[in-house]
């Protein structure tokens, strides 16, 4: 472990920082990756915008045609919602924030978060290498099958793409739950936390359960390309309309994973600038978990127009109507905080309040789109569009300026120029104004949404569409703006004073920018509200000072960079890979050397990084459980496996039962195989719960052969699913019978995690020969076993639908 010693006044070289940068598990660090990241996408996705709206100036213009447009508005939307919304707020600002206002010195699982942070990255990588494939994929950021099943490669680059920004979000989310749920300042109660370290929690939650929507929709379109398997295919009896239900069960959600963490930047800006505590505290603590939980019943308002029954439409309607009882107390909460304070109208409010304005009118528009005639009327019309910025740009893209410029000061260690953020948050406002108030119009009047042009001659169309582009060049302008105010405030260099702002969370606790341990201080442990400076300044009590030299923090290593570097050319070589299921796509030469070398590099870098200890001396953590965070990062992470699962197992039930999804008459998967399957599965779960007794007790020898028998059942169990699928194969076709689509799809999910969680112990094993794990240090091995277990639960229930039904 690295000894922590107070910062250095020298600034460190080029090559030095970008090595530092590569090896680092500073959460702070961390958060810059994501923020930096997802501002750039914000502003190359904003360029894609008013190139869009360059296009539709005016009728039957020719700058951006065809499958170019298509390019260019996937490309868009992918990017601000993948790239920008949904990672600032979440990971970026939560990174940065969440530790320094719970008084700690990281998250939970720092490597792991540098892993999914460089995850992220090379997401975006991958999707955009597209680029130099044939060109961006051209489906919409909706991808709806069957129409993503017959376009070309950048459609495979974009499935890889979410699924590995998929895996990134799921373990951040993963860890932030970890971090808040078993790690907190000694004597800090649920009930005390800050309102944005709440919308975190909230949040994570919330993506945990629904981010198996988007991966089971991406993966099944990816296994329909790359293989011809599927479950939407309706000539071998399979429905197009699940792929929605898949998809729109997270996208919908996601709206929400967009909004929380801004509602708590709202509450933190709105507190501090209006010097009052937030109004209404425990109401925007239940009104933010409110939203999370009724935010899963609506999904399927996206879908009014398919054709589902009275009964279906009603019940998410009235779940539609619900959600906005929340949302409307979070609103009226801000505006009792703001009510009777001493206002400050710096920069951070200016945007609160934009928010506040804009997004009570996505509100209500989006309670019009719940009442079912009037979302026939202007489904798919420019009065969606207009609604859906209204919420995500004026609302969620508002408030992330808010927070950017609310913790610049603590993040750069500079004060930003106020002039400029106030013309940056004018721009944008006028400008968003001009550019979507003419939308809704443009949407009654029967304007469609995806398409790049229009006849001339229509009414209003031509000046309503003008001035939609004319509002984009003042968005634009605002960028332009915001820019300067960044490149000033370098060039400035006004020093920033630990508190400028006067707030009373604890990241207004340390220096500006925080050193790499955080704090050298030891808190006080009485926390009588979330705004312990305040309430400790008021009672006379003071934090005791805490040599940094005793502050022992994560060892640097590349290892995680390495392994998500791995990923990205696994990513890349199966991207590359014949689309089996799509004959107009041949692939490209030389997908398999990508795809080796992927795999190559990323087993090796995992095993590696798996050898490497976290920390070079033995470090105690406080834990508010009195569990490892290891345990409660994978207990948090199996609720998205079990979603998974869930949501997969819950379509190949509605094919079933619907009678589309027959199992075949003769030759069907024997259940005397699945039986002793079973028996070697359940072994090797006694066999690992045994071998972590045995470590627990420094029963090394012992642990070591009880880990290997459990690989090598493990290994048995998945060599006899391999030679149960060639007998399958052999008599039946995927492409050809929906059960054994659907057996194969979700069997063939279980054998993946098989050789994941197979994986995990051998990685444990290799660190018991290695001499790397004890009884101290044992996080792979509690993260391994607890997933094992997860596998071996899973397969039980696949033996019941499967082989017994």
């Amino acid at each position: 472990m690295a000894v922590a010693t107070p910062q250095s006044t020298s600034r460190m070289g080029f090559w030095p920082a970008v090595w530092d940068l590569l090896t680092t598990s500073d959460h702070k660090k961390v958060g810059m990756i994501y923020l930096v990241t997802s501002f750039v996408a914000f502003g190359l996705s904003g360029l894609m915008a008013v190139a869009i709206r360059w296009q539709l100036a005016g009728p039957e213009q020719q700058f951006l045609v065809g499958d170019a447009y298509n390019q260019m508005l996937t490309m868009h939307g992918a990017t601000m919602l993948f790239f920008f919304i949904i990672p600032a707020g979440l990971a970026g600002f939560g990174n940065f924030i969440l530790p320094l206002m719970l008084g700690e010195r990281d998250v939970a699982l720092p490597r792991i978060n540098a892993f999914a942070a460089w995850l992220f990255v090379f997401s975006a990588v991958l999707i955009y290498t597209s680029l130099f494939f044939g060109g961006a994929p051209d489906v919409g950021w909706t991808f709806y099958y069957p129409f993503s099943r017959t376009t070309g490669l950048g459609t495979d680059f974009f499935m890889m793409g979410l699924l590995l920004v998929g895996l990134s979000s799921l373990l951040g989310s993963a860890n932030f739950a970890a971090t808040v749920y078993n790690l907190r300042a000694k004597g800090m109660g649920l009930w005390k936390m800050p309102i944005f370290v709440w919308s975190i929690f909230a949040t994570s939650m919330l993506s945990l359960f629904a981010l198996a929507g988007i991966t089971a929709a991406s993966l099944t379109v990816l296994l329909s390309r790359k293989l011809g398997l599927t479950l939407f295919d309706p000539t071998i009896g399979g429905d197009p309309v699940l792929f929605q239900q898949f998809f729109w069960f997270y996208s919908h959600p996601a709206v929400y994973i967009m909004l929380l963490p801004y509602l708590g930047i709202a509450a933190e800006v709105a507190s501090t600038f209006a010097r009052k505590p937030v109004f209404g505290y425990r109401f925007m603590v239940f009104a933010l978990v409110g939203i999370a939980v009724v935010g899963f019943l609506v999904w399927a308002h996206h879908m009014f127009t398919v054709g589902e029954s009275l009964l279906f439409q009603l019940v998410f309607v009235f779940f539609t109507v619900l959600v906005a009882v929340p949302t409307g107390v979070k609103i009226f909460n801000l505006l009792g905080t703001l009510w009777g304070g001493q206002l400050d109208f710096k920069t951070p409010l200016l945007f609160v309040m934009g928010f506040m304005f804009n997004f009570l009118l996505g509100g209500i528009t989006g309670v019009m789109l719940a009442v079912v005639p009037f979302d026939y009327q202007v489904q798919d019309s420019y009065f969606v569009v207009a609604h859906f910025h209204n919420v995500l740009m004026a609302g969620s893209g508002f408030l992330a300026f808010a927070g950017l410029y609310y913790w610049w000061p603590k993040i750069t260690g500079r004060m930003y120029p106020e002039f400029w953020g106030r013309v940056h948050f004018w721009l944008f406002l006028v400008g968003y104004l001009i550019t979507f108030m003419p939308q809704y119009v443009l949407g009654f009047l029967g304007m469609p949404r995806r398409y790049y042009t229009y006849p001339d001659g229509l009414y209003l169309w031509n000046e309503l569409n003008f001035a939609s582009t004319i509002g984009a060049i003042i968005l634009a302008l605002g960028g332009i703006a915001w820019l300067i105010a960044m490149v000033q405030s370098f060039r400035q260099n006004v020093k920033a004073p630990d508190n400028p702002w006067g707030g009373y969370t604890l990241e207004w606790a340390t220096s500006s920018p925080p050193p790499s341990y955080n704090f050298a201080v030891q808190f006080p442990t009485v926390f009588k509200s979330e705004r312990p400076l305040y309430d400790w300044e008021k009672e006379g009590l003071k934090p005791t000072p805490v040599d940094p030299a005793t502050i022992h923090l994560p060892a640097p290593t590349v290892w995680p960079f390495m392994t998500a570097v791995g990923l990205l050319i696994t990513g890349i070589g199966i991207s590359l890979a014949p689309d089996m299921g799509n004959a107009a796509v041949g692939g490209v030469a030389g997908w398999g050397g990508w795809l080796a070398v992927g795999l190559v590099l990323f087993m090796y870098s995992l095993f590696q990084w798996a050898l490497r200890k976290e920390y070079d001396h033995p470090v105690v953590h406080h834990t508010v459980t009195g569990k490892s965070n290891a345990w409660v990062g994978m207990a948090w992470f199996i609720v998205s496996e079990i979603a998974l699962f869930g949501i997969l197992i819950a379509g190949y039930l509605y094919l079933r039962l619907t009678g589309a999804a027959v199992p075949p008459e003769e030759h069907r998967p024997a259940l005397w195989l699945a039986l002793l399957n079973t028996f070697f599965l359940v072994a090797s779960s006694f066999t690992v719960h045994y071998a972590h007794h045995d470590l627990r007790a420094n029963k090394f020898s012992a642990f070591k052969f009880g880990l290997l028998i459990s690989i090598i059942l493990g290994a048995v169990f998945f060599l006899f699913q391999v030679y149960e699928f060639a007998v399958l194969f052999s008599h039946h076709s995927y492409q050809e019978q929906l059960w054994v689509a659907a057996f194969v799809i979700i069997v063939g999910l279980h054998g993946a995690h098989v050789l994941i969680g197979g994986t995990g112990l051998a990685l444990a094993y290799a660190q018991g020969l290695a001499g790397k794990i004890d009884s101290h240090e044992q996080g792979t091995l509690e993260g391994s076993s607890m997933y094992w277990h997860l596998v071996d639960a899973v397969w039980l229930f696949i033996v019941t639908i499967f082989y017994i039904w």
